[in-house]
């Protein structure tokens, strides 16, 4: 029998260890970053086309390479950052595998020029698919300038799998933040599509931090600082009220490496104990320092992954420490007295009085619905059984509306039927002929905006109430970017909104259906939510509707009324799919009377 076994080509091999290092344009990003960081770069520029599909190119003015080092840096495991084993474990540059050019060059067309200070002529170099195409002398500042094009050219199976512009650039600009956090000491400008999104100045952390997420943030740090046997903590964390529903931005870095662990962030969660509520995330930046011989950083090609020698002993520092800060900058809870947590049966207001239905943020405005005063008909013996598809509850529920004059009795239930109760300020149990249902008032309600959002979409009916004062509302670079993307929809839900600059935007009107709110929360926490949906593939009006309709919902313990919950109810069951909310979750459940007698 022949032999079977062989050697694979190195582009092929080049290739099979660029999926390991290149995943996406912001891997490269962290790789070119990573060695301007190693190369003692004072100053950092990153220009991106198209999301890095088209262009990612880094500037720096750091020690560059003479023509031969410039040549090996493409070979596989070629590196000046270590020379024997032994110094795996005492790793204290960012790179060290000798991949990153290597890979990036197989699957990407990439120029370089390099020159050090005391050389009169820079090298550059021209790399295609592993294979160098050009290597000459030219005139260059000092330090190294990296461009990649047409990333993935010669691999479109792996280009076909890239996300939309605005998902990659989220990556890329998490990746820059991560290496401008890490090195507050270097100057940093980030230039997307010709427009400069960055431009930070070499500073101090916390300048670092304001330059980044803006300058609110100020004043809602409290400085971290503690020095051990084993470590030192630096850094700083966010006051409660800068914690966010959306996790993102908290913030590890070991020896100015960003790293993931769930079990530090469980210290930091743990240190500001009743401080934030179990669904929203703290802010934090912090930096340990430790000697590279106590941790193991060789695990995982993206080196974001550690191990610590002694990680029961960091935990518990990490979270005193917190605890330390918090107490000394004398950030305490807010209690709120008029929290209940027993039934809510309010009662009814009298006749003649407003009668409400939830609206944008837990407000409450007239239903326009004339088909739904009497809902509980509606629901009569409905089945949430998960073997029943959602269509068929549609179909169901649907049949019932259309055939309500075939019973009277299910028209008109009686007054017990009509009470509903609150619990824990979060759901409500009401009455129906099989049983009860329990509620949740908040994905309750997020179906009900969301379809009334994509009916006003569709039908481009903008109702506005101009405010008496513009709002202005700046927003940090990226997120600017990502509201600019949703503006157009946005605007076709009656939010008089313009771009005034910058990060900077000016809300003129409301919609109708968002009178007495806090706009401007809104607007940034719809953000957020657009931005964590950009991996969905929905469409720009559905993920709007959807982003806006969540965080513009009514919240866990907000108290509603007889009538108000009553209405809730009404507005669920006339929706076109009141079971899920628009992210999948249920809007309540069924306990039928059998189910609830099986229990005694």
């Amino acid at each position: 029998m022949a032999d079977i076994i062989q050697l694979l080509p190195e582009s092929v091999a080049n290739q099979i260890a660029a999926g390991e290092v290149i995943q996406r344009p912001a891997s490269v990003v962290k790789e070119l970053m990573e060695n301007a960081i190693d190369a003692k770069s004072s100053f950092i520029q990153l220009i991106i086309k198209d999301a890095g599909k088209s262009l990612i190119q880094l500037i720096d003015d750091g020690i560059g390479m003479s023509d031969i080092d410039a040549r090996m840096s493409f070979e596989r495991h070629a590196t000046s950052k270590i020379k024997e084993a032994a110094e795996l474990f005492a790793i204290k540059t960012m790179g060290f595998r000798g991949e990153a050019l290597a890979s990036i060059a197989s699957i990407a067309q990439v120029e370089m020029t390099t020159r050090q200070e005391e050389s009169e002529l820079a090298t550059h170099i021209v790399m295609q698919g592993s294979e160098i195409k050009k290597q000459e002398y030219t005139q260059a500042n000092k330090g190294t300038s990296i461009a990649v094009k047409q990333l993935f050219y010669n691999v479109p199976a792996r280009r076909k799998f890239l996300k939309t512009d605005s998902v990659e650039y989220k990556h890329i600009l998490e990746e820059f933040k991560r290496v401008a956090l890490a090195n507050p000491g270097v100057r940093f400008t980030l230039i997307h599509n010709d427009n400069e999104v960055y431009h930070l100045p070499a500073g101090n952390l916390r300048k670092r931090i304001v330059g980044i997420f803006g300058k609110n943030q100020n004043e809602k740090l409290v400085p971290v600082h503690e020095e051990t046997d084993i470590l030192t903590i630096d850094g700083f964390i966010g006051k409660p009220e800068a914690a966010k529903r959306q996790r993102g931005d908290q913030y590890f870095f070991v020896n100015s490496r960003f790293i993931k662990s769930n079990y530090l962030n469980h210290a930091i969660k743990t240190a500001f104990g009743e401080l934030i509520s179990k669904e929203h995330y703290a802010f934090y930046v912090i930096n340990l320092q430790i000697d590279p011989s106590k941790i193991d950083i060789n695990i995982h090609p993206t080196k974001t992954e550690i191990k610590f020698e002694e990680e029961r002993l960091i935990y518990q520092y990490l979270k005193v420490t917190t605890q330390h800060a918090l107490g000394k900058y004398s950030v305490v809870p807010t209690l709120d007295f008029q929290q209940q947590n027993g039934f809510i049966n309010p009662t009814p207001q009298k006749e003649g009085s407003r009668f409400s239905m939830p609206n944008a943020g837990g407000n409450f405005s007239r239903p326009s619905r004339k088909d739904i005063d009497d809902w509980s008909h509606f629901y009569e013996n409905i089945s949430t059984d998960a073997e029943q598809s959602e269509e068929q509850q549609v179909i169901r529920l649907s049949s019932r509306m259309g055939s309500e004059t075939d019973n009277h009795s299910h028209q008109i239930p009686d007054e017990e039927q009509r009470e509903a109760y609150q619990i824990h300020g979060s759901y409500i149990i009401t009455p129906i002929q099989s049983g009860y249902l329990v509620i949740h008032q908040q994905f309750a309600h997020e179906r009900i905006l969301f379809e009334r959002y994509i009916k006003q979409i569709a039908a481009n009916e903008k109702s506005t109430q101009q405010q008496l004062f513009p709002i202005q509302i700046s927003f940090e670079p990226d997120q600017a970017n990502t509201l600019l993307e949703m503006l157009p929809i946005v605007q076709s839900l009656g939010l008089d909104i313009h771009h005034f600059g910058d990060q900077t935007f000016v809300i003129q009107g409301v919609p109708a259906i968002m009178t007495n709110v806090n706009i401007e929360e809104i607007l940034i926490q719809a953000v957020h939510q657009y931005e964590s949906n950009l991996e969905l593939k929905v469409g720009l009006e559905e993920n709007v509707a959807r982003s806006i309709a969540k965080s513009a919902s009514i919240r866990k313990g907000k108290l509603l009324n007889q009538e108000e919950m009553l209405t809730l109810i009404s507005e669920l069951f006339a929706c076109e799919v009141p079971f899920i909310s628009p992210s999948g979750r249920k809007c309540f459940i069924e306990v039928e009377l059998n189910q609830l007698e099986k229990q005694f």
